[in-house]
């Protein structure tokens, strides 16, 4: 493609200081506005909903023009305006580099990555402009081997190399993290597209092999399921940039990436190639998770995030089917990929119905309400969060699972989820996005556009739906509506084992209270969230025995507790409760013959 340079934003980015986390920044803008140009940092980063003030990470930052200084005033917290000049002018900054996430930056001697949301000031009436990044090794020769990763386009510099990289705007300049350093490299193609797997971070015996077949089935049945004819993935290039660290697990989307944060110990090892590890199913989990938002959540948007505002706050009540839905997919996808089979797919819908039900706060907020709210309750959770949050991913991911069986049920296999996902596309994501391409206006789907989508492809009026389930509260009818399809839900609970009704945490050789659920004995009792656990009838409590020592009592006990609240030693009279904690199980049923082919149909595993 043919780039005008001469105009473009340009940055230079230099790894500095790794001893010390920092990243140098030179960034010159060709034409500034006359009036004095403005320069902002992002506040947040899209996927992530809190605002995380990135611009406090500037150690230093100076403005020069035709080489002389050029005075630069503050606005705000992340923004800087320079005084008016002649010719272009040049930013020089310091950006701290010591955050070991998926969201910010991070550069030591082993080595470096950064998203743009937290490196590259923006140049304020400039954001369609190209722009045009050079990434520089660290100086010595301790780092000649190091490499780059990014699913940025190469602008003269080799695949993997140091060098400049180019993107269309500053929304796409920002959206493509960047890995360097030493890494594993392992590539493979989805229907034409190539695929990298980048693993930073020392994994002993790291069976890349395996992980390069296992991702190709999960991307492949991905493109299949929104593009079913064409089988035409909507980016050119695909990079799993993934850190290992001795205990992580995260990740967030962007629109040809994902950055992924794990355990080394779950990933494959050649040692024992056959293994499909709870740690291993679970990263792959995470690994189909981001990549379904290439296209939910990417490019089909709620209409707030198109465009972003990334200096405030951007609401919607629609995150229960961005991140809900794809909840739904992660897991679903591995079974019809065939990388899990349906009794471990089945552990993984439990898993999710008991952390769902487990706290009481699924009946004082929505899921509509929790999308609202994550700014400032889900991504802000503290030690109450068990009895007044509901998790749009959890609880959405079962509004997913009950809308599918409902349209499946209702319908006669006629329509299902997945055609649901494909109008989504078609009509809010490749389609908007061709237009976007030409000239025309991108937007994104609002709240009750979503709703009518549903009605429409599923020719059912499913209002009462939503408003007890989406905008309300009530628990999902998921027993009656698997029924249908040879699943059964069962509850497995010991109503005879006492319990506390809280969940503690190893603190040193202590136990200390993480939460305590509302209703339950630890709550009655006057015991709180903080409270280092020390005795129970005059036994120590560790911080492994406490379940040793509540199977000696019965429901209905009275036993007393000592714990230190602070530096203060408490004395709670705890009677204990009968264990309420859920542990639901499905179950598949082989009989009758037409409910196992309807949930083969389901799942598409081919039984029945």
């Amino acid at each position: 493609m043919t780039i005008e340079t001469q105009s473009a934003i340009h940055y230079r980015i230099v790894p500095s200081d790794p001893a010390g986390h920092l990243f140098s920044v030179v960034l010159t803008v060709p034409a500034p506005d006359a009036r004095g140009q403005i320069f902002t940092l992002p506040a947040w980063i899209p996927g992530s909903y809190m605002i995380r003030e990135f611009a406090r990470n500037i150690v230093q930052i100076r403005e020069e023009s035709g080489g002389k200084k050029v005075a630069l005033r503050k606005l705000d917290k992340h923004s800087w305006q320079a005084a008016s000049c002649s010719g272009a002018l040049t930013v020089h900054y310091e950006v701290y580099a010591w955050d070991l996430s998926v969201r910010a930056a991070h550069l030591d001697q082993t080595h470096g990555f950064f998203n743009g949301s937290s490196v590259f000031l923006c140049v304020a009436g400039q954001e369609t402009a190209t722009h045009i990044v050079e990434i520089h090794r660290p100086h010595g020769d301790g780092y000649a081997h190091w490499r780059v990763a990014t699913s940025l386009p190469e602008l003269g510099a080799q695949r993997y190399g140091f060098g400049s990289y180019v993107a269309d705007d500053y929304d796409a300049l920002i959206d493509h993290p960047v890995e360097m350093g030493v890494f594993a490299l392992a590539s493979f193609n989805a229907y034409g597209v190539p695929h990298d797997i980048v693993v930073s971070g020392q994994v002993p015996n790291l069976d890349l092999a395996r992980l390069a077949v296992d991702l190709k089935k999960v991307c492949t049945a991905q493109i299949a399921l929104f593009d079913p004819e064409r089988h035409r993935a909507p980016m050119q290039r695909y990079v799993f940039l993934t850190m290992a660290v001795g205990d992580g697990y995260g990740g967030l989307e962007h629109r040809a990436s994902t950055a992924l944060i794990c355990a080394r110990a779950d990933l494959p090892s050649t040692a024992a190639p056959q293994e499909m590890s709870d740690g291993y199913r679970s990263f792959l989990g995470l690994c189909s998770h981001e990549y379904f938002h290439t296209w939910n959540v990417k490019r089909i948007k709620p209409a707030v995030f198109a465009p972003y505002d990334l200096q405030i706050e951007n609401y919607t009540s629609l995150l229960w089917l961005f991140e809900g839905f794809t909840s739904y997919y992660d897991d679903l996808m591995l079974l019809r990929s065939g990388l899990i089979d349906e009794v471990a797919y089945f552990k993984l819908v439990a898993k999710t119905i008991n952390n769902v039900l487990r706290g009481s706060g699924r009946s004082k907020q929505s899921v509509a309400e929790s999308s609202f709210d994550a700014w400032t309750k889900y991504y802000r959770q503290d030690e109450n969060a068990p009895n007044a949050v509901v998790s749009y991913y959890t609880k959405g991911s079962l509004i997913a699972l009950a809308l599918d069986l409902t349209m499946r049920a209702e319908t006669k296999g006629k329509k299902t989820l997945d055609d649901v996902m494909r109008a989504l596309w078609l009509r809010y994501g490749r389609d908007f996005y061709a237009r976007g391409k030409q000239g025309g206006k991108r937007i994104g789907i609002t709240e009750p556009e979503a709703e009518a989508l549903f009605d429409e492809i599923s020719g059912l009026k499913l209002k009462r739906f939503f408003n007890r389930y989406v905008r309300g509260t009530e628990d999902l009818p998921l027993a009656q509506l698997l029924a249908p399809f040879g699943v059964r839900l069962s509850d497995g609970r010991n109503k005879g084992k006492p319990d506390l009704g809280l969940r503690g945490v190893r603190n040193g050789s202590f136990c200390k209270v993480a939460n305590v659920y509302e209703g339950g004995a630890a709550h009655r009792g006057g015991v709180s969230a903080g409270d280092l656990l020390l005795a129970l009838d005059g036994l120590r409590v560790s911080a492994t025995n406490l379940e040793a020592l509540l199977s000696r009592y019965r429901v209905g006990d009275a036993v007393v507790l000592h714990a230190y609240r602070g530096d203060v030693l408490m004395t709670f009279e705890v009677t204990l409760a009968s264990d309420s904690a859920p542990k639901w199980s499905l179950e598949a049923q082989s009989k009758p013959l037409a409910n196992a082919r309807k949930r083969a149909t389901w799942l598409q595993t081919g039984a029945a």
